[in-house]
């Protein structure tokens, strides 16, 4: 790779991470002030997003044999940026109340979003295994903050034990099939397979070990053991940014690498991701109608919403990559609203996740409620919300595939889903007795009422008007 050959201004975003993450180090050497890091960490996301709208829309280029900067890994990107924007205007509040330091948890925010969107654009195994480890590394770190909490320190020590054998199996798949087809370049095993008829053993071995790694980062069945502990044990807004922009980047890997090699021609391949999408949706619903704790709730419901996506991941094409991306940006708004929602709401003791703490919430904070609400319906798939149409979208795409079940087993799963998350609703508008004395003592901030606002009116008015949205997807993905 020769630098001379490289566009700077195309490689900016990642280089502009860098650079933040470099000064707020600084900044921390220098003097601790957790409104400073806060603000170089925010200014610093919409920068890079602004930077992404205005300059890089329709521009392709490829940094070899490393990345490739196309309208896809743009959009995305983008949508991991601006997701981190709101998780980190989350964050300020929650970590404000709370005794630990909170200027280096900034630090791993920007190498975290740094490591997702070197995902989204990797087309080679060594850059999506350097994203992936500057991804997983800032979030053993991440879950585990508020070390003097044992449930953190478990949480990251579980995350930190079982992403590094996942990354074991990544690892091997991908020396098996380096050493089948003699190329790391996405674009070099494709020419490979293109050669052959029939998958030779090794290939088979190499491909099934990187399911299960990537399995495991996207917390499906049957590797998804970790999630629950990891989303109740880790600090709210490090559990939505684990709910969504880690997922997030995963999945367009998947989808970039499947559609290169042109996976889907292979029965085996395309059997396997079928049977994990159903299990996951159907393990992931029936487990979060047993749970009490909201966190826990919502970690079963996002292994669920794993296999609902993987549905358009399947069917492939124009029309399943439009909808993984609608879907995506649908499932950020919402998910990251719902953690939102247990951040404001958390005090300086611990987190708002058991079900009580929403006991009558209705009756003590309306607007967060009516926020939560529309959280919870959006997940559920209700009309009028944006996860109504990322649903829509997704069962498109599966109908123009003919993948038949995995439609039937969607809508299925979303009538199942429907319970838990009318559970926690009708939680809120009960008012029993005693709820006052157990309520927590949050103290609310502005900045994040704003941001609650914000990501419903966006998940509302994309649910009414997804039209403009749309097109913005296929004017990227052209």
């Amino acid at each position: 790779m020769e630098f001379s050959n490289i566009n700077i201004i195309d490689v900016l975003p990642g280089m502009f991470l860098v650079t933040a993450s470099l000064v707020a180090t600084l900044s921390i050497a220098i003097k601790r002030n957790h409104k400073l890091i806060f603000g170089v960490t925010t200014i610093s996301l919409l920068g890079v997003f602004l930077f992404l709208i205005f300059y890089a829309t329709n521009h392709k280029f490829n940094v070899e044999p490393l990345f490739i900067i196309d309208g896809f890994g743009t959009f995305i990107t983008g949508l991991l940026v601006m997701s981190s924007l709101a998780v980190s205007l989350l964050s300020y509040a929650y970590f404000e109340q709370r005794e630990e330091r909170k200027e280096e948890y900034y630090i791993l925010l920007l190498l975290a979003t740094l490591g997702s969107a070197m995902l989204v654009i990797s087309k080679h195994f060594v850059s999506l295994f350097l994203g992936l480890e500057i991804l997983s590394i800032s979030l053993y770190s991440m879950v585990a903050y508020l070390r003097k909490r044992p449930r953190s320190d478990e949480a990251g020590l579980k995350y930190l034990i079982l992403a590094a054998f996942s990354s074991a199996f990544l690892l091997f798949g991908m020396a098996l099939v380096y050493a089948t087809t003699g190329s790391m370049d996405f674009g070099g095993i494709a020419a490979y397979l293109s050669g052959i008829n029939k998958l030779p053993l090794s290939m088979l071995a190499g491909f099934g070990l990187m399911v299960v790694g990537i399995g495991f980062k996207l917390g499906v069945v049957p590797f998804h053991m970790w999630t629950p502990d990891v989303y109740e044990g880790a600090p709210a807004p490090v559990t939505a940014f684990i709910a969504t922009i880690s997922k997030g980047g995963m999945i367009v890997l998947i989808v970039r690498f499947f559609e290169q090699i042109d996976g889907f021609k292979y029965p085996a391949l395309v059997l396997t991701f079928t049977v994990i999408s159903i299990a996951s949706m159907f393990v992931g619903n029936f487990l979060a109608i047993r749970q009490d704790n909201v966190k826990r709730v919502l970690a079963y419901s996002s292994i669920a919403h794993m296999g609902y996506v993987l549905v358009a991941f399947i069917a492939g094409g124009e029309l399943g990559t439009e909808a993984v991306s609608f879907y995506l940006v649908a499932y950020f708004l919402t998910n990251i609203g719902a953690f939102g929602v247990i951040s404001i709401l958390s005090d300086h003791d611990r987190d708002a996740e058991r079900i009580e703490d929403y006991k009558g919430l209705f009756w003590r904070h309306p607007k967060i409620a009516t926020v939560f609400t529309a959280m919870l319906l959006s997940l559920a798939g209700i009309p009028l919300t944006s996860g109504f149409v990322g649903k829509f979208y997704l069962i498109a795409s599966g109908v123009n595939s003919g993948t038949w079940l995995l439609v039937v087993m969607l809508a299925l799963n979303s009538v199942i889903g429907l319970y838990y998350y009318i559970k926690i609703i009708a939680t809120m508008f009960d008012k029993a007795e005693g709820s006052e004395t157990l309520a927590l003592r949050p103290r609310l901030y502005l900045i994040n009422l704003i941001t609650l606002v914000v990501l419903s009116m966006l998940m509302i008015f994309y649910g009414i008007y997804p039209q403009g949205l749309i097109d913005r997807i296929r004017e990227f993905l052209q």
